[in-house]
């Protein structure tokens, strides 16, 4: 395997997709994100990707939409990146983050629409987060890590001090298991005398936190910065006025997308079992802040992906249900949820699950940005039960190149036990039997969604080169239930794995896949599945694991989400009968025949790199074909051009070696 193949053909056509996608150089919007209205009226705020040139992350700038016929109007300029607008109450600034001043760390700027002036907020130390206006304008309330802080797997599981450029390079990384400067926290900035100052009190670490009425905030916290934290926090109630703090829930499971009515009367969140910081999907919990009474709300069986209160009595959700995205508003008065909008064709797009945005003053009006395997993302306005599109993404000439592709549709299929199973099967032009890869997400408590395939690269790129794609869902994943979430907790390797083969052994019983060109891939959990099958079962003929876990111990003990382990394998550590070993792929690799493309990043704490490496080498000492890539710059996943370029054009490669499509 060569290490530069920046000349091969696939390289180039991989490459292509990138331009076809991103124009780079073009000045054009290729996609949209945060698309929040102006409390005035028709115009839109929202993040566009608008990509220079193919290298790093696109970047991006504030854009304004007009609601009436969709003109775009580009408000910040490059080389930089802008994200996150949000309108101040009387519609006249845009609060937004800007890493301008130094590429590592975002901070908060401020944008006067009426004069077009733009300048900086000063007095935060830190990388801001989130922001959140208040009700008067007056001030803003700001998520502040630290720059020592670490980034959940789903951002990149990397620490922030890994870009610290004023560090010598000679000197060494310290670890004395006490965190100095990994702390969250929150921060008011004022607007009058361009002041900030922390108001969450030291030894409280904040993940998340918004405004609680005029006089307070609201706090999803734990005691400890670490990622491991994460997984025992609750929520707190803190007074600005001087009335203390209180906590208001202690779940059994996790926490995420938390908000307050206006009148910080109510608070929602999701609670659900969760394998990853930012990964929420699970139950509604509406929470009285002065009694501390939880309400556990019905959602129409939807797994909630995003809450956002519209007045003091309803609650804007999105969500899933099975292949189904959905739209929903709760009503506190009557203890009632109204599904607004619900789709199997299209989902609503967001950075990891379904997203929607307030619009106007009815509560079941919104907007959220639409996309599925085959239909351009477009730019919605839900408005008296009515869809509108207000502008959508993506050249005609690559909608004709993404047509051609082939097609997908929902399987759905028994597990040997019975559980009911689906996923996406994605299908070349043909009738088959096709070559096929299984592709595992991560998680495991995470799903596949429809997603435009004119930037779904990995897809994109199977299919243009013949392969058929198995996304499955198997039961640990969202958009089923808890009880169905939590099915894979204890039992990692064991139920899922054959939730994965039987789907293979359908669209092989159905003459959709060819037995003899089956192969295997995925990334964080997906690359542990993708590991651990192929030691179990000889069938694969290629496998391309990325960003695994293949050894349980080393990764509780090295990795910085070590209180996942330990939810979710049965058994102790030190115990040799344990999952632990048990359900290591290290321990089986004597088995393997499959030929294995190991990839990770050399900067992942997710999932460190030694997690590939052990795994390598273990594949290579009893015969296998094994190959390792370490990218140097990359965390968990590879996500920066022309990085994952490389990945893609490596991984394609490999199934076309050992599973020719043709």
């Amino acid at each position: 395997m060569q290490r530069d193949i920046r000349d091969a053909d696939r390289w180039c056509s991989i490459e292509q997709q990138y331009r076809d996608w991103l124009q780079p150089g073009q000045q054009v919007i290729a996609e949209l994100a945060d698309a929040i209205a102006c409390p005035k009226g028709q115009a839109i705020a929202a993040t566009a990707v608008i990509c220079d040139e193919l290298i790093g992350t696109p970047q991006t700038r504030l854009v304004e939409v007009a609601m009436d016929d969709g003109r775009l109007s580009v408000l910040t300029l490059g080389p930089h990146s802008d994200k996150t607008p949000r309108w101040s109450p009387d519609g006249n600034t845009i609060a937004f983050l800007s890493n301008r001043d130094s590429p590592a760390v975002f901070t908060l700027h401020l944008l006067d629409r009426r004069s077009g002036v733009q300048r900086s907020a000063s007095g935060i130390d830190g990388y801001v987060e989130y922001h959140h206006w208040s009700s008067d304008g007056r001030q803003i309330l700001l998520g502040v890590a630290g720059l020592g802080a670490d980034m959940p797997g789903a951002l990149g599981g990397f620490s922030m001090s890994a870009g610290d450029s004023t560090r010598p390079d000679w000197a060494p990384d310290l670890d004395t298991g006490v965190a100095a400067e990994g702390w969250r926290s929150v921060w008011l900035y004022d607007l009058a005398t361009d002041t900030a100052r922390q108001v969450s009190p030291a030894g409280v670490n904040i993940w998340e936190a918004t405004w609680c009425g005029p006089d307070a905030f609201v706090a999803i916290c734990s005691d400890a910065p670490d990622e491991d934290a994460w997984y025992t926090a609750d929520i707190r109630h803190f007074s600005l006025s001087g009335a203390g703090t209180r906590t208001l829930f202690v779940p059994e499971a996790h926490l995420g997308w938390l908000s307050a009515s206006p009148e910080g009367t109510y608070v929602a969140v999701v609670e659900a079992i969760c394998s990853d910081r930012t990964i929420v999907a699970g139950d509604l919990r509406v929470i009285d802040t002065a009694t501390s009474a939880v309400g556990w709300p019905g959602t129409c069986n939807t797994d909630i992906s995003s809450t956002a209160w519209r007045g003091d009595h309803h609650v804007l959700l999105t969500g899933t249900r099975g292949p189904d995205s959905l739209i929903l508003l709760f009503d506190l008065s009557t203890h009632s949820t109204q599904e607004l909008w619900c789709d199997r064709e299209t989902t609503p797009t967001g950075t990891r699950f379904p997203e929607a945005f307030p619009l106007g003053a009815s509560p079941a009006d919104c907007l959220f940005i639409r996309e599925g395997w085959f239909e351009r993302p477009t730019l919605c306005a839900l408005r008296d039960g009515r869809l509108h599109e207000v502008v959508n993404f993506g050249t005609e000439r690559l909608h004709a190149k993404i047509a051609g592709l082939g097609q997908a549709r929902v399987l759905a299929w028994q597990a040997p036990d019975g559980l009911e199973i689906w996923g996406w099967l994605l299908t070349p032009p043909g009738s088959g039997p096709h070559p096929l890869v299984l592709h595992i997400h991560g998680g495991p408590v995470w799903y596949f969604r429809q997603r435009y395939l004119g930037r779904d690269h990995l897809h994109r790129a199977l299919l243009g080169a013949g392969y058929a794609v198995l996304d499955v869902n198997p039961r640990g994943s969202s958009g089923r239930g808890q009880d169905y979430a939590r099915r894979v907790f204890g039992d990692m390797g064991g139920a899922d794995s054959r939730d994965h083969l039987s789907g293979i052994d359908r669209l092989v019983a159905d003459g959709l896949a060819d037995p003899r060109r089956l192969g295997v891939t995925g990334g964080s959990y997906g690359g542990f599945m993708s590991s651990w099958l192929i030691t179990q079962d000889p069938r694969f003929a290629a496998a391309v694991v990325l960003a695994p876990i293949t050894n349980w111990v080393s990764e509780q003990l090295t990795a910085h989400i070590a209180g996942y382990c330990e939810i979710a394998l049965a058994g102790d550590i030190d115990d040799p009968s344990s999952q632990h070993f048990t359900r290591s792929p290290i321990h089986h690799a004597a088995k393997v025949r499959t030929p294995t493309l190991n990839i990770c990043g050399a900067l992942d704490k997710t999932t460190p790199p030694g997690q590939a490496l052990e795994f390598h080498h273990a594949l290579l000492t009893h015969g296998a074909t094994s190959s390792l890539l370490t990218y140097p710059q990359e965390g968990h996943g590879i996500r920066k051009m022309p990085a994952a370029i490389d990945y893609l054009t490596r991984l394609v490669h490999w199934f076309d070696k050992y599973m020719p499509s043709r």
